[in-house]
């Protein structure tokens, strides 16, 4: 009787320390979890790294590249050039600030 109290209670221990120690099974779970993430995360940012080398690549062969950026972003005009903004009227029944 005694021995299989004994042999119960360590089978409970090596248990418990199976499903929830630091290297159990809920914990390698979440381990697996966590690197499906980071390598989720690390493939978009390599897909961006590709994009910006591409971009980088090409802003060295011309200027064409540089002033469509500075003009979609920056909003800047190259001289001799005039800048419209078009600006459609207000609905009918709107407010003006």
């Amino acid at each position: 009787m005694i021995f299989a109290l004994s042999g119960l209670a360590v089978l409970a221990v090596l248990l418990f320390r199976f499903w929830f120690s630091e290297s159990g099974w809920f914990a390698i779970r979440e381990l697996e979890a966590n690197v499906d993430a980071q390598m989720r995360q690390t493939a978009a940012l390599a897909q961006r790294n590709r994009i910006l080398a591409a971009e980088v690549v090409t802003m060295k062969e011309g200027n064409g590249i540089v002033e469509s950026r500075a003009r979609t972003d920056l909003g800047m005009v190259a001289e001799g050039e005039t800048f419209y903004v078009v600006v459609d009227p207000p609905e009918p029944g709107a407010q003006t600030p």
